[in-house]
């Protein structure tokens, strides 16, 4: 899927040297002896650039704007200095043995950022580190962008601390080498899960949960000191722990919010296509509100089970928006567009008011767009598994019955009238209109 900036999307296969696949390599001799410069550097200057000792990030006074010249030093020498934070400075050396010498079969996934590999860190790595399963995120050397990205995510993960917000672990900036270490998510990206097409469909409930989480996350970032636009706001960068907890990732677009009596920041156009907001894609002006839009996809990809953009479908459905958006506030043709595979686990009632939160997300007016803080309200009452899965609702449709299937039914009574199971409960049909199915 192609971006709206200059961000690329092509693969990185190496950025690091990278042993054979199958082989530990423990210590190349060319490190070795680099490393042992370093240590004897270390000796004399109390300052070194990069210190093999964990040094944790102070919070920083830092924001996107110290990024007009990628190539300062002031950002990265400030990153260096000692405080309360809890993030860690890592050497290249220790990342090797964190990654078994970045193998191949250690990698988690690929994009225009670079490679991510799965680690583990402990004792063996350095002393006093608990043993903790990590993301380490190797960064394009390519250019500034990489360099800038990987100082973004630093400055913004390196002071904001959410339950939804995946926790950056560390960092290594060492010669030409950016690389970040996050906490690992074990269920990997929301995109994953929702359109591989040999992944179990998630349950409505899940869905659910996910949005509110993701919606959490953003919330926050709009409702900080200091506001942050997220700018990319998509699936594959919603990531699940082991519970299905969404935490928003990759924070390499991020940028300071407007504030005082500033309406919006005016910025070079970058995101991913199909998620931009259209005022935003059409002037660079960046506010909050083109967060919200960005959501609207998302929560618009968890009804229906579609991808935002996608050519192998017809003409008129290649644009997700545009196809289901006039679809959305219209109770009678609604259920043509969620997902089929969620096969009835909702009430109409929540799936109402989900789909009229999207779409009041993607109002082509930024204004009349909601704010997080009231998505969040929104899609908290539809939490209640009473409403999505065991709430029994009543409906007919104008032009014959809709009946579905659910998980976990419970055993009815009564026989199966073309595919809708009536009761037999004595209960007259409505005079006008067919029976009436219910809906578990």
């Amino acid at each position: 899927m192609g971006n709206c900036g200059t961000r690329e999307e092509s693969a990185v296969t190496s950025v690091v040297p990278i042993a054979k696949p199958g082989t530990v390599q423990t210590q190349p001799v060319p490190l070795a002896h680099k490393q042992e410069q370093q240590r004897k550097k270390e000796q004399q200057d109390p300052s070194p650039a990069i210190s093999r000792k964990p040094t944790p990030v102070k919070r920083l006074s830092l924001s996107s704007s110290d990024l007009s010249n990628p190539s300062t030093p002031r950002a990265v020498e400030d990153l260096r200095q000692d405080s309360g934070s809890n993030v860690l400075v890592f050497t290249l050396f220790e990342l090797e043995i964190i990654t078994k010498s970045f193998r191949s079969d250690y990698i988690l996934g690929e994009g225009g950022f670079g490679t991510v590999y799965k680690g583990y860190i402990d004792e063996n790595v350095r002393a006093g580190l608990k043993p903790l399963p990590v993301a380490v995120k190797v960064l394009n050397k390519n250019g500034f962008q990489g360099h800038r990205e990987w100082l973004t995510e630093v400055i913004f993960l390196g002071q904001l601390s959410h339950p939804h917000l995946v926790k950056l672990i560390g960092y290594c900036c060492e010669d030409d080498h950016r690389l970040l270490v996050y906490e690992f998510m074990f269920r990997g990206s929301l995109e994953n899960h929702l359109f591989r097409k040999a992944a179990v469909p998630l349950p409505w409930s899940t869905r659910m949960m996910i949005a509110l989480g993701a919606a959490k996350g953003l919330a926050f970032l709009h409702g900080a000191e200091k506001p942050v636009i997220y700018r990319d706001f998509k699936t594959s960068n919603i990531l699940l722990d082991s519970d299905y907890a969404a935490k928003l990732s990759d924070f390499g677009l991020a940028k300071d919010g407007p504030q005082g009596d500033e309406t919006h920041v005016s910025t070079r156009v970058m995101g991913t296509y199909g998620y931009a907001a259209p005022e935003y894609v059409m002037t660079g002006h960046l506010t909050a509100r083109s967060d919200v839009y960005s959501f609207g996809v998302v929560l618009l990809e968890l009804l229906t089970g579609r991808r935002s953009v996608d050519k192998t479908r017809p003409n008129r459905e290649h644009n997700l928006v545009d196809w289901a958006r006039p679809l959305l506030n219209d109770k009678r043709r609604l259920l043509q567009i969620i997902d089929p595979r969620l096969e009835g686990q909702y009430s109409m009632k929540g799936a109402q008011k989900a789909c009229s939160l999207a779409y009041h997300c993607l109002n082509q007016n930024p204004k009349a767009r909601p704010l997080m803080g009231d998505v969040v309200e929104t899609l908290e009452p539809l939490q209640n598994r009473k409403d999505m899965v065991n709430a029994s609702l009543m409906y007919t449709l104008n032009n014959g019955i809709a009946a579905y299937k659910m998980q976990n039914r419970l055993k009815e009574n009564g026989s199966n009238i073309n595919g809708c199971h009536v009761h037999n409960n004595n209960s007259p049909a409505p005079r006008d209109g067919p029976a009436v199915c219910r809906v578990r």
